[in-house]
Protein backbone atom coordinates (compact mmCIF):
# COMPACT_ATOMS: atom_id res chain seq x y z
CA UNK A 1 0.00 0.00 0.00
CA UNK A 2 2.83 2.34 0.92
CA UNK A 3 4.57 1.43 -2.23
CA UNK A 4 1.56 2.32 -4.39
CA UNK A 5 1.24 5.62 -2.60
CA UNK A 6 4.92 6.45 -3.25
CA UNK A 7 4.54 5.61 -6.94
CA UNK A 8 1.49 7.85 -7.25
CA UNK A 9 3.24 10.65 -5.40
CA UNK A 10 6.34 10.45 -7.57
CA UNK A 11 4.12 10.31 -10.66
CA UNK A 12 2.65 13.75 -9.76
CA UNK A 13 5.66 15.42 -8.09
CA UNK A 14 8.25 14.87 -10.84
CA UNK A 15 6.17 16.49 -13.62
CA UNK A 16 5.21 19.30 -11.24
CA UNK A 17 8.86 20.07 -10.48
CA UNK A 18 9.72 19.96 -14.17
CA UNK A 19 6.96 22.46 -15.03
CA UNK A 20 7.94 24.69 -12.13
CA UNK A 21 11.52 24.74 -13.40
CA UNK A 22 10.39 25.85 -16.84
CA UNK A 23 8.19 28.74 -15.66
CA UNK A 24 10.09 30.02 -12.63
CA UNK A 25 13.74 29.79 -13.68
CA UNK A 26 14.97 33.23 -14.92
CA UNK A 27 15.23 33.36 -18.70
CA UNK A 28 18.30 35.62 -18.72
CA UNK A 29 21.56 33.84 -19.21
CA UNK A 30 24.98 35.15 -18.34
CA UNK A 31 27.42 35.30 -21.27
CA UNK A 32 31.03 36.10 -20.60
CA UNK A 33 32.80 37.97 -23.39
CA UNK A 34 36.11 39.70 -23.54
CA UNK A 35 36.00 43.42 -24.19
CA UNK A 36 37.79 44.24 -27.46
CA UNK A 37 41.08 45.93 -26.86
CA UNK A 38 43.11 47.90 -29.37
CA UNK A 39 45.40 45.59 -31.29
CA UNK A 40 48.72 46.48 -32.84
CA UNK A 41 51.74 47.55 -30.85
CA UNK A 42 50.62 45.76 -27.70
CA UNK A 43 51.01 48.90 -25.57
CA UNK A 44 47.27 49.64 -25.58
CA UNK A 45 47.83 53.18 -26.87
CA UNK A 46 45.22 54.47 -29.31
CA UNK A 47 44.25 57.74 -30.94
CA UNK A 48 40.92 59.63 -30.90
CA UNK A 49 40.00 62.11 -33.63
CA UNK A 50 39.32 65.47 -31.93
CA UNK A 51 39.18 67.89 -34.86
CA UNK A 52 36.18 70.15 -35.47
CA UNK A 53 35.99 68.93 -39.05
CA UNK A 54 33.66 66.00 -39.82
CA UNK A 55 36.60 63.74 -40.68
CA UNK A 56 40.35 63.59 -41.21
CA UNK A 57 42.42 61.99 -43.94
CA UNK A 58 44.50 58.88 -43.44
CA UNK A 59 47.58 58.84 -45.65
CA UNK A 60 50.01 56.20 -46.79
CA UNK A 61 52.93 58.01 -45.15
CA UNK A 62 53.79 60.97 -42.91
CA UNK A 63 53.37 63.74 -45.47
CA UNK A 64 50.42 65.49 -47.05
CA UNK A 65 52.31 66.32 -50.24
CA UNK A 66 54.17 63.09 -51.01
CA UNK A 67 51.86 60.29 -49.86
CA UNK A 68 48.32 59.73 -51.20
CA UNK A 69 45.12 59.47 -49.14
CA UNK A 70 44.14 55.87 -48.35
CA UNK A 71 41.01 56.59 -46.29
CA UNK A 72 39.45 58.79 -43.62
CA UNK A 73 38.42 58.71 -39.95
CA UNK A 74 35.29 60.37 -38.60
CA UNK A 75 35.53 62.79 -35.70
CA UNK A 76 35.33 60.88 -32.41
CA UNK A 77 36.51 57.57 -33.88
CA UNK A 78 39.48 55.70 -32.44
CA UNK A 79 42.24 53.54 -33.86
CA UNK A 80 45.24 51.70 -32.36
CA UNK A 81 48.45 53.75 -32.44
CA UNK A 82 51.51 51.91 -33.73
CA UNK A 83 54.21 54.59 -33.75
CA UNK A 84 55.16 58.12 -34.67
CA UNK A 85 57.29 59.96 -37.21
CA UNK A 86 60.74 61.31 -36.44
CA UNK A 87 59.48 64.78 -35.54
CA UNK A 88 56.26 63.55 -33.93
CA UNK A 89 54.03 65.41 -36.38
CA UNK A 90 52.47 62.19 -37.70
CA UNK A 91 51.21 59.08 -35.95
CA UNK A 92 51.06 55.65 -37.53
CA UNK A 93 47.80 53.83 -36.84
CA UNK A 94 46.29 50.47 -37.62
CA UNK A 95 44.08 50.97 -40.68
CA UNK A 96 42.94 47.69 -42.29
CA UNK A 97 41.85 49.20 -45.63
CA UNK A 98 45.30 50.72 -46.29
CA UNK A 99 48.11 48.81 -47.99
CA UNK A 100 49.81 46.76 -45.29
CA UNK A 101 47.00 47.57 -42.84
CA UNK A 102 48.74 50.76 -41.66
CA UNK A 103 48.13 54.46 -42.22
CA UNK A 104 49.30 57.82 -40.93
CA UNK A 105 47.31 60.72 -39.39
CA UNK A 106 48.37 64.27 -38.57
CA UNK A 107 49.04 64.41 -34.82
CA UNK A 108 47.48 67.87 -34.06
CA UNK A 109 44.12 66.45 -35.20
CA UNK A 110 44.10 63.49 -32.79
CA UNK A 111 44.56 62.79 -29.09
CA UNK A 112 46.76 59.93 -27.86
CA UNK A 113 45.31 57.91 -24.98
CA UNK A 114 46.63 56.94 -22.53
CA UNK A 115 49.56 59.32 -22.60
CA UNK A 116 52.66 57.40 -23.47
CA UNK A 117 55.72 57.37 -25.64
CA UNK A 118 55.31 55.90 -29.09
CA UNK A 119 58.32 54.46 -30.82
CA UNK A 120 59.68 56.14 -33.94
CA UNK A 121 58.64 54.28 -37.09
CA UNK A 122 60.40 54.60 -40.42
CA UNK A 123 58.11 56.02 -43.12
CA UNK A 124 57.22 53.82 -46.08
CA UNK A 125 59.01 54.39 -49.38
CA UNK A 126 57.71 57.31 -51.35
CA UNK A 127 55.40 56.30 -54.18
CA UNK A 128 56.91 56.36 -57.65
CA UNK A 129 55.40 59.21 -59.69
CA UNK A 130 53.71 58.20 -62.93
CA UNK A 131 55.93 58.21 -65.98
CA UNK A 132 55.66 61.36 -68.05
CA UNK A 133 55.46 61.03 -71.79
CA UNK A 134 58.48 62.42 -73.62
CA UNK A 135 58.31 64.06 -77.02
CA UNK A 136 60.80 63.27 -79.74
CA UNK A 137 62.61 66.57 -80.44
CA UNK A 138 63.03 65.79 -84.14
CA UNK A 139 59.31 65.16 -84.45
CA UNK A 140 58.45 68.30 -82.50
CA UNK A 141 60.77 70.38 -84.70
CA UNK A 142 58.61 69.59 -87.71
CA UNK A 143 55.71 71.46 -86.15
CA UNK A 144 57.67 74.57 -85.21
CA UNK A 145 57.03 77.31 -87.76
CA UNK A 146 59.60 80.10 -87.74
CA UNK A 147 58.53 83.45 -89.23
CA UNK A 148 60.46 84.51 -92.33
CA UNK A 149 62.22 87.87 -92.47
CA UNK A 150 61.41 88.52 -96.16
CA UNK A 151 59.14 91.44 -96.92
CA UNK A 152 55.82 90.93 -98.57
CA UNK A 153 55.65 92.03 -102.22
CA UNK A 154 54.64 95.65 -102.67
CA UNK A 155 51.74 96.76 -104.82
CA UNK A 156 52.69 97.63 -108.37
CA UNK A 157 50.14 99.74 -110.27
CA UNK A 158 49.13 98.44 -113.70
CA UNK A 159 50.42 100.27 -116.79
CA UNK A 160 48.43 103.28 -117.97
CA UNK A 161 45.86 102.55 -120.68
CA UNK A 162 46.06 104.89 -123.65
CA UNK A 163 42.71 105.34 -125.38
CA UNK A 164 42.60 104.57 -129.10
CA UNK A 165 41.59 107.62 -131.15
CA UNK A 166 39.69 106.90 -134.30
CA UNK A 167 39.78 109.43 -137.21
CA UNK A 168 36.65 111.51 -137.54
CA UNK A 169 34.41 110.59 -140.43
CA UNK A 170 34.04 113.33 -142.98
CA UNK A 171 30.38 113.81 -143.93
CA UNK A 172 29.69 115.61 -147.17
CA UNK A 173 26.85 118.15 -146.90
CA UNK A 174 26.41 118.65 -150.66
CA UNK A 175 22.84 117.81 -151.78
CA UNK A 176 21.75 117.12 -148.23
CA UNK A 177 18.25 118.32 -147.25
CA UNK A 178 17.57 118.50 -143.56
CA UNK A 179 14.58 116.59 -142.23
CA UNK A 180 13.15 119.64 -140.51
CA UNK A 181 12.80 121.49 -143.81
CA UNK A 182 10.95 118.51 -145.32
CA UNK A 183 8.51 118.31 -142.39
CA UNK A 184 7.86 122.07 -142.44
CA UNK A 185 7.23 121.98 -146.19
CA UNK A 186 4.68 119.17 -145.90
CA UNK A 187 2.98 120.99 -143.05
CA UNK A 188 2.61 124.19 -145.12
CA UNK A 189 1.25 122.21 -148.08
CA UNK A 190 -1.30 120.49 -145.85
CA UNK A 191 -2.52 123.79 -144.38
CA UNK A 192 -2.69 125.36 -147.83
CA UNK A 193 -4.70 122.44 -149.22
CA UNK A 194 -7.11 122.60 -146.27
CA UNK A 195 -7.73 126.32 -146.77
CA UNK A 196 -8.23 125.84 -150.51
CA UNK A 197 -10.86 123.18 -150.05
CA UNK A 198 -12.60 125.28 -147.43
CA UNK A 199 -12.99 128.29 -149.75
CA UNK A 200 -14.14 126.23 -152.73
CA UNK A 201 -17.05 124.97 -150.73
Amino acid sequence: MMRNWFHKLSFYIIPALFLAGIFFVPSSTLVLAQEPTPAGSGTGIYITVITEEPQINVRLGPSSTIYPIVGSLLTGSTAPALGRSQGGDWIQIEFPSAPGGKGWVYSPLVQVSPPGTLQVVEPPPTPVPPATSTIDPTLAAQFIIEPTSTRLPTFTPPPAITPHIYPEAVVSTAGYIPWAAIIISFTILGVFGFLLSLFRR
